[in-house]
């Protein structure tokens, strides 16, 4: 057991608690109250904020490294525009250093998708950040499928004089394999009375089939006025979808609130160059939240480094957003779009012992710093401050 005692708690459920102990066991959050009496390890938290693990639920370490001595891309599969059944969790190298920087700055449970390379770029899955084997790191799998609409599918194809070099060619793909899957899904359920007419086995449209039945949602990578095309194929399909990277959504706040799709924002410390990088507008993020949508941050890791996602939430802060409204933006709204919330996001009695341990308040704090970080009931890391 782990008692963490006189804390400062950050729930991520609405409440703030002063002076807490939050008791751990076998993993899991089994109490939280005052002066908790119980035989167990116990740190001393007295003077720190403690607040869910941190979430990212649109991430690539471990599949993407720009390190100069171990560089390599395995999570885009640029062979086919079309490749909804390869899953983003075989291209994870655990050994990744992004891993360790993650958990060392608060990050414990990530969203790992592939990339935008492909119009149907596969299966994101959600892991924990700290472990030895990525199946047992894993939450959930899958959590979405990844689509891209924009400059990157269009840039990777078209310089081939392959299909799509257009951003009118990318929908009509979509789409089409949309159909495709919902004609294979009804022969799959009229077989169920006459099993001769199952249809063949098709791996590509097997994995489609769980959009179209609302168990995942399409983790829709577009930006500026893409974010309206993927708003009217989900609607034409009547899926449920989050936008990804969502730049420029300050022009569409009307129809992503009456869409009533999730926002994957970011990174927001992209530099603001030509085309889809022109407008990284911060704001919107604050109205959307307003607006009751449901709104998370990403680094885009490792395009961004992993350890700036607390920044990103503090750049929220600095646009006009309440503190806490920005936190849960780093918390629980991520594990509502990844469909983990019930495990991971906030501190409750019977979720996941994620806890992070800040002195100083973060996203308000400029100095804010992670003390202890502790996944699954275990401080997976400390700033060489003893437990008592």
């Amino acid at each position: 057991m782990l008692l963490i005692r006189n804390s400062k708690i950050y729930t991520m459920t609405g409440e703030v608690m002063d002076n807490k102990d939050i008791l751990i066991h076998n993993g899991k959050i089994i109490a939280i109250g005052e002066n908790i009496k119980e035989e167990a390890e116990v740190l001393d938290a007295e003077g720190l904020i403690a607040m869910p693990g941190l979430i990212d639920c649109h991430s690539h370490i471990g599949g993407i490294s720009f390190s100069r001595t171990n560089s390599y891309s395995d999570i885009n599969e640029m062979t086919n525009k079309v490749t909804p059944d390869v899953q983003a969790i075989y291209s994870v190298d655990i050994d990744s250093k992004d891993f360790e920087i993650a958990y060392e700055n608060g990050i414990t449970t990530l969203g790992i998708t592939p990339g935008s390379g492909n119009v149907i770029s596969g299966l994101a899955f959600a892991t924990k950040t700290y472990g030895k084997n990525i199946f047992e790191m894993t939450v959930k799998n899958p959590i979405a499928l990844k689509v891209a609409l924009g400059g990157n599918p269009k840039g990777n194809y078209g310089k081939r004089n392959q299909e799509p070099a257009t951003r009118m060619s990318i929908p009509n793909i979509m789409k089409k394999l949309l159909r495709q899957a919902e004609v294979y899904m009804d022969k799959k359920e009229k077989a169920k009375i006459n099993k001769d007419r199952m249809p063949e086995y098709d791996e590509k449209l097997e994995a489609i089939i769980p959009v179209l039945k609302k168990e995942i949602p399409l983790k829709m990578h577009c930006t500026q006025f893409d974010m309206l095309t993927s708003i009217e194929i989900a609607k034409e399909f009547d899926l449920n979808f989050t936008l990804e990277h969502a730049w420029g959504a300050s022009n569409y706040i009307e129809e992503i609130v009456e869409s009533g799709c999730g926002v994957v924002f970011g990174p927001v410390g992209s530099m603001k160059t030509f085309g889809e990088s022109s407008l990284i507008d911060i704001e919107s993020v604050v109205e959307l939240d307003k607006r009751n949508v449901l709104v998370a941050l990403t680094t885009d890791a490792p395009f961004l480094s992993i350890d700036s996602l607390i920044h990103h939430a503090g750049e929220v802060v600095r646009e006009g957003c309440d503190i806490e409204r920005a936190l849960r933006m780093i918390t629980i709204n991520p594990a509502k779009i990844m469909g983990i919330e019930d495990r991971v996001g906030s501190i409750e009695e019977g979720k996941d012992a994620d806890i992070v341990l800040f002195r100083g308040v973060p996203a308000y704090d400029t100095n804010a710093k992670v003390i202890y970080t502790i996944i699954d009931g275990d401080i997976v890391y400390s700033s060489n401050i003893s437990c008592v």
